[in-house]
C-alpha cells in the first residue's frame, strides 16, 4: 500500500477549507488515503515572520475577495465569517481526541467544523461549539468538552505543531506526498499530477 498523504491545515484557514473539500477525492483516485493533521498557524506565522493575510496592507482586502471568488470557482459554499481569524485550539484538541479512536469520524468532524465556519460563517472557536459539532456526529458531548480542556490534549496539539514546524510546515493547507511538500490550495492540481506520474 502506498503511504498516506499528510494534509496539514488550520480550521481558521479559508484555503485549508477549500482544499479540504477536494483532498480526499484526489487521494482516492490514486489509491491513497489522507492523514488529516490540524495545526495552529499562530506559531508558524511567528516562525516565518509574517501575519494573517487579512491583517497585511494591500493583501488584506484582496485576500477576502479571493477567498470568496475561489469558493465560487470550486462551487463550495462560503460565507466570510464576521470574526476572522479565530483561535482553533479547541477544534484541534477535539480532532486529535476523536482521531485516536476513529480517524474517519475525525475527518467528518473536521469537515463539519469547516462547513460551519466557512460554509455558514459561524464562529467555532468556543469549546462548547466544538462539542456540539462532535455530538452531532455521535460523539459524547461532555467527553468532547472535557477533552478540549485536558492537559494531555493541550500538550498533544503543541507536540503536533512542533513536529509540523520541524518538518517544514509553515502554512495551511500544506501537503506531503511521501517527502514532497506542496503549499497552498492552488497546488492541488500539482498534487494530482504528482500522484498520477510518480513525480516530475
Amino acid at each position: 500500500m502506498p503511504s498516506p498523504i499528510d494534509f496539514y491545515f488550520d480550521f481558521s484557514s479559508p484555503y485549508g477549507y477549500l482544499a479540504s473539500t477536494r483532498i480526499n477525492a484526489i487521494a482516492a483516485n490514486h489509491g491513497r488515503r489522507v492523514n488529516w493533521r490540524p495545526v495552529l498557524l499562530g506559531p508558524m506565522f511567528k516562525a516565518v515572520g509574517t501575519a494573517p493575510l487579512v491583517g497585511l496592507p494591500l493583501k488584506g482586502p484582496y485576500s477576502i475577495r479571493d477567498f470568496i471568488r475561489s469558493a465560487r470557482y470550486y462551487r463550495v459554499p462560503y460565507k466570510q465569517p464576521e470574526t476572522f481569524p479565530i483561535g482553533t485550539q479547541n477544534a484541534a484538541r477535539a480532532f486529535y481526541w476523536i482521531n485516536d479512536r476513529d480517524p474517519l469520524r475525525a475527518c467528518q468532524f473536521a469537515q463539519a467544523c469547516y462547513a460551519e465556519y466557512f460554509g455558514k460563517g459561524i464562529d467555532i472557536s468556543a469549546a462548547e461549539k466544538v462539542a456540539d459539532l462532535a455530538a452531532a456526529l455521535g460523539e459524547d458531548r461532555a467527553a468532547t468538552l472535557a477533552a478540549t480542556q485536558d492537559p494531555v490534549m493541550k500538550d498533544r496539539v503543541r507536540q503536533e505543531n512542533d513536529a509540523a514546524l520541524a518538518r517544514g510546515v509553515f502554512g495551511s493547507p500544506f501537503i506531503f506526498i511521501d517527502d514532497e511538500p506542496f503549499w497552498g490550495n492552488d497546488r492541488l492540481d500539482q498534487v494530482d499530477a504528482w500522484l498520477a506520474t510518480g513525480g516530475f
